[in-house]
């Protein structure tokens, strides 16, 4: 093989590694109890950290809790979710999805109630299942993800571009993993929980361990859109 062929095939070889990653990837909702050994999680931080951002200003702090420091962390933040606690967020949420947003959040919920039964229109058990989340869907291990205020929404692009290396170098080591915006509407809690500063601001949490494969919630994929319906090209 020259010199060409080969520099050919390795590109093939690099890109069918980052295409299985993604194509395997999804949000694990059940989780087996078995812990991640620290050297594992060192790994997936390590690659992370090789993570682009703005000036290379590397905004992200990651904040890991497991074992009892896990389990005291879940009940603080279940209770206050399960409260009725308003909304906390640090950086203001979507106001509304519209057209084609609205279809395909619609489309992932429903994919996830009818694997798991339950009907459309019952309330009651959406808002059960939302409250999972809070449960860190059984996993042993959760992540904050928190930047520095002064940063802005920049701070929190970059610890997006972040969160989504750290998914897929988790990913590549077996484990499973689920982003998860829901335990930033308790920003506060989180600050007064882990002693974090006033100007630390909470971004997101990715809960994580080994996937439960035997769960029928792990069952179902998302759609993605295509290129064409994402991308314009302008050449002229």
């Amino acid at each position: 093989m020259d010199a060409a062929a080969k520099a050919r095939y390795e590109t093939e070889d690099r890109i069918g590694v980052l295409e299985e990653l993604l194509n395997e990837r999804y949000s694990v909702r059940a989780f087996l109890p078995q812990e991640v050994p620290r050297e594992t999680i060192e790994h997936v931080l390590s690659v992370s950290q090789r993570t682009a951002s703005w000036c290379n200003s590397q905004p992200w702090q990651v904040l890991i809790a497991s074992g009892e420091a896990k389990e005291r962390f879940r009940k603080a933040i279940y209770a206050e979710a399960a409260s009725g606690a308003r909304d906390d967020h640090d950086f203001t949420p979507p106001r509304e999805y519209l057209g084609v947003y609205l279809e395909r959040r619609r489309e992932s919920g429903f994919q996830l109630y009818n694997t798991l039964g339950i009907a459309r229109g019952d309330k009651m058990a959406y808002a059960k299942q939302a409250l999972e989340n809070y449960n860190f869907f059984g996993a042993p291990h959760v992540a904050i993800i928190h930047t520095d205020e002064p940063l802005g929404i920049y701070g929190a692009v970059d610890c997006g571009a972040y969160v989504s290396n750290f998914m897929l170098a988790a990913q590549a080591l077996g484990l499973g993993t689920i982003p998860q915006a829901a335990l930033a509407r308790h920003s506060g809690l989180i600050r007064r929980h882990f002693k974090l500063s006033d100007d630390r601001k909470v971004v997101c949490g990715i809960s994580f361990g080994y996937a439960d494969h035997a769960q029928k919630v792990n069952s179902y994929r998302t759609s993605r859109a295509s290129v064409a319906d994402t991308v314009t090209f302008v050449s002229e």
